[in-house]
């Protein structure tokens, strides 16, 4: 009896694939049941019903690469095959060579990475990005400046203010690179590119803590320039590597009407070089070399101001590793009556924070002039703590 029950359903299997067949050939607008709704439709005897869903399931199995051409009569029409599952493709996404992550692609240097020097290492043009640390300190000083004058008629202040020796330090600095390719024309990844960028920094001193006063703003130097940068790839002894050449056009002014008015413009040409000591461990040196465009001296608000400043400077970083840093910027007058600055710093990166190494603690001790444009003629030691952010 089971027999004679399995022969019926496959009976009627095929003549539901015939009559599919015979459908499709002459109205394709009317569509029988498929072969598995025949083997639906003989819920009355299981064990016919088994034997006609393993028949069709057989019939549905793909075939292999080298027997498909020799069995592809003996199939089944493709009118009775279920929908065939979409294959899903996994991308994975890369963003364009030079575009948004290149100037964080550590395959590159630290100075090819800061000036793009590459187009591998290329942000493209208006991205804006970091330029010296973005700070915010605490202030100690020997001394502050309660009495700003210079040699100029009119900028001297006649009664003292009362400021405190402690406070606090704000530096906000960014930049973005305005063209490329002027001079160069890169190919490659590897290739150079030549750039113009515009830069701006701001510092400020506030008396924070200074609740007598109303907590002001001691002083506030603003910083525009225009810096050109054309790069090199030149092996120097010792391992060192001759990275850049730049200049550049500069303004620093603190914005305040006479008698504290300070302003100078420079130019200025600079040179970079760096040292890889493997592992994330690496050197930079950086020299700039500065002439204070002339004024009339009815104009001048800052008399000499290269003489205390000074006319060049050389600043000198090392890597240690992920983690920590060393700074060293040093400052000249060029001048046998020798006067300028000398700055160093350590910073301290987040052990969570490593792999982005953006936010520092950040240590920094100053003496000598110019650690603001209206203490330009005034010597003083400053002590600051605080964080920074680097080249975010």
């Amino acid at each position: 009896m089971h027999k004679l029950s399995a022969l019926l359903g496959l009976s009627l299997l095929a003549a539901g694939l015939a009559q599919a067949q015979t459908a499709s050939s002459t109205s394709p607008s009317e569509h029988s049941p498929p072969g598995w709704q025949a083997c639906q439709a003989m819920g009355s005897d299981a064990t016919a019903q088994l034997a006609c869903f393993k028949n069709w399931a057989a019939s549905q199995a793909p075939t292999s690469s080298t027997s498909t051409a020799a069995s592809a009569s003996q199939q089944p029409d493709t009118a009775t095959a279920l929908p065939a599952v979409p294959v899903v493709e996994v991308i994975q996404a890369q963003a364009p060579d030079g575009k948004k992550i290149g100037c964080r692609d550590t395959h590159y240097s630290e100075l090819s990475r800061f000036w793009e020097l590459q187009k591998g290492s290329d942000c493209d043009t208006f991205a804006l990005r970091g330029y010296r640390p973005t700070t915010m300190m605490w202030i100690g000083s020997t001394s502050v400046n309660n009495q700003p004058s210079t040699p100029s008629p009119g900028h001297t202040v006649s009664t003292p203010f009362n400021y405190e020796r402690n406070e606090t330090r704000i530096q906000l600095s960014v930049r973005t690179k305005v063209a490329k390719g002027l001079l160069t024309s890169a190919v490659d990844n590897e290739a150079e590119n030549d750039s113009l960028w515009v830069g701006y920094t701001q510092q400020s001193y506030w008396q924070l803590f200074n609740g007598e006063i109303s907590r002001p703003f001691r002083t506030t130097d603003h910083e525009p320039e225009v810096i050109y940068i054309y790069p090199h790839m030149i092996d120097l002894p010792g391992g060192w590597k001759y990275r850049l050449s730049g200049l550049a056009l500069n303004h620093q002014s603190n914005g305040q009407s006479l008698p504290q008015s300070r302003s100078w413009n420079r130019v200025y040409l600079m040179g970079a070089a760096e040292k890889d000591l493997g592992g994330d461990a690496r050197l930079t040196l950086q020299g700039r070399i500065w002439h204070r465009l002339r004024e009339s001296s009815q104009n001048d608000d800052n008399p000499g101001i290269t003489d205390y400043i000074g006319r060049a400077e050389l600043v000198g970083a090392w890597q240690i590793n992920k983690i920590h840093s060393l700074g060293m910027t040093v400052r000249h007058s060029l001048r046998s009556e020798a006067r300028g600055s000398v700055k160093l710093e350590w910073m301290k990166a987040s052990t969570s924070i490593a792999n982005s190494a953006a936010l520092r603690y950040h240590v920094q001790l100053f003496n000598g002039y110019g650690d603001s444009l209206v203490d330009y003629n005034r010597r003083r030691t400053v002590l600051g703590i605080g964080l920074s952010l680097v080249d975010w």
